[in-house]
């Protein structure tokens, strides 16, 4: 982590670059190896109760927060804080990725994850989860972002793509085809520290359900990415996550509508099928990760003039936006047949998306970057657009952004609320998100385990080439 030095010139830089931002605060005498930091009479998002608490003044001491106090309980401020002025100004817990890839599809384009870390940071993304990466390499880049705390992320590992064999990317794949293997696999894993196992459409029941079972005796969290193994079975199995909108629309369209041409985006959804399936999601509280961005931006609409040429894309290293298009004509890209029904078919991922949200089904918010169009970071404020046009109020999608993805990461008690003792990630807005949720790109500031950065400095550090 950085010394106190480093945190100090970080600090004493937000001090001295804007006056009308930062001021002294005058307190008793508070001894501390290094300065504090205030936010003063902020709006501060409460995830819990999804509501916004005005007038607030938060604490920080090093990594953590001390208090969050409101404008009737006075707040014990040291006499060498730095002090922020947080008037008119929106403090999220910092934003949380519950689905990218740091090392696949970057390392085809010759850019190493380092590379991308930045982006997130810049874009008010404190925490990301890998889902499926080369074990070693993914381990180096979680500890490249543990020792750069002022320009990444943090970083949460998970096992590579559990699948049968061959796996079907044989690079971020280890093929498992014996129930009676899985217990000595882990052991392996565990060894790298996961905090994940995933599942991937290879894969069966049989073997699936084993890495369920081992992976709960061993407190591990377990999502899958399903083919092979259809919802209602993982769900039943207890499968603690499902990755993509597609492992719960797959499994809900009747045998007669799929013979049908164009069947995806004409089917209803209100049929006997995805009603049990939705109803048994919402019981058992399975996390749903619905990833639109990857569908709208790389699989279905990437040919789409507003899609190809998102402002975001030209945020990208040059290696990898001069990769995409090649990785789109390798994987077919846009699926789906003509434009009309591609545009039906994602409207069917959105109006599922909110017939889960209605019915109680937790939902995370993941990107999937940075698959082709899927900037890191930045396409996370795309994928909190696109599930309020699902039918989620924004309010409960910044929750599933913050408090679900810590919760899905067993990192509630540190991660997801701006709260007296967890660590000291935030976002400081200068609009409030729960008006507009586009508000959530409005970034002043970024703080990440207490250290603040501008998002224009941390964006200087994204190789341009």
């Amino acid at each position: 982590m950085a010394s106190g030095n480093t945190r100090r010139h970080f600090l004493k830089t937000i001090a001295s670059s804007s006056a009308a931002l930062v001021f002294s605060c005058v307190a008793p005498a508070f001894s501390r190896a290094e300065p504090a930091l205030a936010i003063i009479d902020c709006t501060v998002f409460d995830p819990e109760t999804e509501k916004l608490l005005p007038r607030r003044t938060i604490v920080i001491r090093g990594q953590h927060i001390v208090s969050v106090n409101g404008s009737d309980q006075p707040s014990d401020i040291p006499s060498d804080t730095v002090c922020i002025d947080g008037r008119g100004k929106f403090a999220l817990p910092g934003l949380i990725d519950a689905h990218v890839h740091l090392v696949h599809v970057s390392d085809f384009a010759r850019v190493t994850g380092d590379e991308l870390l930045p982006l997130f940071l810049a874009a008010g993304v404190t925490s990301v989860r890998s889902t499926g990466d080369e074990i070693v390499a993914a381990t180096l880049v979680a500890r490249f972002a543990q020792s750069r705390p002022e320009s990444s992320p943090r970083v949460f590992t998970c096992s590579p793509l559990l699948d049968a064999d061959p796996p079907i990317h044989r690079d971020v794949g280890r093929a498992v085809t014996d129930p009676a293997q899985v217990p000595a696999l882990l052991d392996d894993l565990q060894r790298w520290n996961v905090s994940t196992l995933k599942i991937y459409a290879g894969t069966g029941r049989e073997v699936g359900r084993a890495i369920i079972e081992e992976g709960h005796r061993r407190g591990l969290m377990v999502t899958a990415h399903l083919g092979a193994y259809p919802a209602q079975q993982a769900v039943a199995d207890g499968v603690d996550c499902l990755e993509h909108i597609w492992s719960v629309f797959n499994y809900v369209i009747p045998a007669d509508v799929a013979k049908e041409p164009g069947h995806r985006g004409r089917l209803d959804l209100n049929n006997p099928l995805c009603e049990a399936l939705v109803a048994e999601l919402a019981q058992r509280k399975t996390f749903v990760d619905p990833t639109l961005a990857v569908f709208r931006n790389m699989i279905l609409l990437p040919d789409v003039p507003e899609v190809r040429d998102h402002p975001d894309n030209a945020l990208a290293p040059k290696r990898l936006r001069d990769f995409w298009p090649i990785y789109l004509a390798q994987t077919g890209c846009p699926q789906g047949g003509p434009l009309e029904d591609r545009r039906r078919e994602f409207a069917k991922f959105q109006e599922l998306t909110g017939k889960l949200y209605r019915a109680g089904v937790p939902l995370l918010v993941g990107t999937d970057a940075p698959e082709p169009q899927v900037t890191p970071g930045f396409s996370l404020h795309q994928e909190l657009e696109m599930l309020v046009e699902s039918g989620l109020p924004p309010a409960a999608a910044l929750r599933a952004a913050t408090l679900n993805n810590a919760t899905v990461l067993r990192q509630e008690k540190h991660l997801g609320t701006i709260a007296p003792g967890k660590w000291a990630d935030i976002v400081l807005l200068t609009a409030n998100p729960v008006d507009d949720i586009r508000n959530t790109r409005q970034i002043e500031l970024v703080i990440r385990g207490g250290l603040v950065t501008r998002p224009d400095d941390v964006l200087r550090l994204v190789p341009r080439d």
